[in-house]
Order: structure tokens, then sequence, then C-alpha cells
């Protein structure tokens, strides 16, 4: 497998992962979204926030848009559950049309990453990647935990598209327009 097909798998993930993820959190009763929990950013809210918050930030460097670090400082934060996962959803699509883009050649290209007052750094596209997709897992990882302590199962998020998990997810993989 090249890398550009590896990376247009985990976006499709990411995705998948995502809304099985906000699906869960739009079923929590009031107040358990914002409720304080153990964790770094100490709230399901805080997290999916920081998540949305960063990925506006790396993409908007992959994609070479210009805005830097304005992304992430100048991000407001979603109250509403059902705004974040919309908000998320148009992002991870986003991502997928990134993905879905690449060629071989655009992995080692390098874009700047704008660190605001520590400069500017030239990173590859897939190292870029690479660690936007670690984030994603480490965090959605923490929500996933913080979910236990409420009156919501956490959902299954640890498959990768294996055949045998098909019939299983047959139905979502459609709804979502992601080829098995």
């Amino acid at each position: 497998m090249q890398l550009p097909d590896h990376f247009r798998k985990m976006a499709a993930n990411n995705l998948w992962s995502n809304h099985r993820l906000h699906r869960a959190v739009l079923a929590l009763k009031p107040g358990e979204f914002e409720a304080e929990r153990v964790g770094f950013f100490p709230s399901i809210a805080k997290t999916l926030n920081h998540i949305l918050a960063v990925d506006l930030y790396y993409l908007d460097a992959l994609e070479e848009g210009g805005i830097g670090p304005a992304a992430f400082h100048d991000f407001v934060p979603f109250d509403s559950p059902a705004a974040l996962a919309d908000a998320q959803r148009a992002q991870d699509e986003r991502l997928m049309a990134f993905c879905s883009a690449l060629r071989q050649e655009d992995m080692a290209r390098r874009v700047i990453t704008d660190r605001g007052n520590a400069g500017k750094f030239p990173e590859r596209i897939d190292a870029l990647l690479a660690h936007l997709f670690l984030h994603q897992v480490h965090h959605r990882g923490q929500v996933h935990a913080m979910l236990a302590g409420t009156s919501v199962a956490p959902p299954q998020l640890d498959e990768f598209f294996l055949d045998f998990d098909m019939p299983r997810r047959k139905a979502e993989m459609e709804r979502l327009r992601l080829a098995p």
C-alpha cells in the first residue's frame, strides 16, 4: 500500500470514529457533556472542542491556507454537542478531500506550520498527517474513557475496516458514504 492510500484510509476511519463518538455524546443526559471529569481537558466538551481546534490548525497548514495559529487561538468552542458534531463532520470531510487528492510525491513536500512567537517551521506532509491522526486517536481515547462515567456506554472505536467487522458496520459505512 502506498502512503497516500494509507492516509485516505486513516481519514475515512477518522470520520467514522468521530461519527460513532459524537453519536454517543449526543445521547448524553443534560449536564454530562460539560461536566468536569478526569482528563487532560477536564470535560467531554473541552476535549472534543480541542480535537476540532487542532484539526482546523493543522488542516489549514496542510492546505497552505495562511490562517496560521489564529485557526487554533481564535477558535470559539461549541456549547452544543449537536453543533460540535456537525462542525467535526465538516472538518472530517475536508480532511478526507485533502487526503483523496494526495499523490506519492506530496508525501515529502513541506508546508509551513506557523507556531506564532516560536516561528515558522516547514514540516513534511506525511509527518503532519501522521501527527494529526495520532492526535485524534489520543484524545478520542480520552473521551471514550470519560464516557464510561456517564449514562452512555462508550462506542466501539478500535476497529479498522477489517473484512471480519464488515457485517457489523455495513449500514453505518453506507450512511457515511464510505466505501467498504
